[in-house]
């Protein structure tokens, strides 16, 4: 689906006061920041930029609403006979797997949250955002419809499971492999919860 320039306008505005916003909390602290800093950063004026956000938190974790169009679209992309869940797999390991720009900012922006509770329930829309997009294309992908069950269950414990996994990684401070634990949790997912996996010896 192509859009028109003013819409791709909008986005690059956008894109461009979360990443301001995203560089200047790490850098500064979300308390050391203010919106006239994030765009003068991004090159609009502070009434541009309440066009866009409602608070700088909301503009911290923007990207993780282009992170839900952007996965969404890359899950709809993958091969139409392929089960579910190792499209989600193949997808959700795309999301933070390697060393581009967009996994690095990711990786900031969730160690900013774990420091700062008032960005919480700003990320939690976000996911909510995600988990709603990912639902519509698994409903789709299944010839379901939209509010069947198995398509809101399924992206709720895919979502579930990743935020999980992050944790469990950061917990670790970096230590282990975050696909690793992505893995093992979509594979609980993709064998069932019905039987727990044997302790280790």
């Amino acid at each position: 689906m192509t859009t028109g320039l003013r819409e791709r306008k909008k986005l690059r505005t956008r894109h461009a006061l979360g990443a301001a916003a995203l560089e200047l909390a790490v850098r500064h602290g979300l308390d050391g920041v203010t919106v006239e800093q994030i765009a003068e950063a991004a090159d609009v004026s502070p009434r541009t930029f309440f066009n866009y956000f409602s608070s700088k938190e909301e503009a911290v974790v923007a990207a993780d609403v282009e992170r839900a169009r952007a996965t969404a679209e890359r899950l709809a992309a993958r091969p139409a006979d392929e089960p579910v869940l190792v499209s989600v797999r193949a997808v959700v390991r795309e999301m933070v797997e390697g060393a581009d720009a967009r996994a690095r900012d990711w990786v900031r922006q969730v160690r900013l949250v774990r420091a700062n509770p008032a960005l919480v329930p700003h990320q939690l829309a976000a996911y909510a955002a995600m988990e709603q997009q990912f639902a519509a294309v698994i409903a789709e992908r299944t010839g379901l419809a939209a509010d069947d069950l198995y398509p809101a269950l399924t992206a709720a414990a895919v979502m579930s499971a990743t935020r999980t996994a992050t944790t469990r990684w950061l917990a670790s401070d970096g230590a282990t492999d975050l696909v690793a634990w992505l893995d093992e949790a979509l594979d609980l997912l993709e064998t069932g919860l019905g039987r727990p996996p044997a302790p280790p010896p």
